[in-house]
């Protein structure tokens, strides 16, 4: 018996453009590029901590 993946999508609503450079370099290990854009993904810790992080810029779906 497999169990689904669960997934989490997340849409970039603010641009990067002025924070820190950490916070732009999270946006882009998330694969977002432009605002709207919007990235499927793995729900694990370390992509929660990701979006945590960078919270003031996305939305999760």
């Amino acid at each position: 018996m497999t169990e689904a993946k669960k997934t989490l999508t997340v849409k970039l609503v603010r641009s990067p453009i002025g924070c820190k450079q950490s916070h732009r370099d999270t946006v882009r290990g998330l694969g977002l590029r432009r605002v709207n854009s919007q990235s499927v993904l793995e729900d694990t810790p370390s992509v929660r901590g990701m979006i945590n992080k960078i919270a003031y810029l996305v939305l999760v779906l």
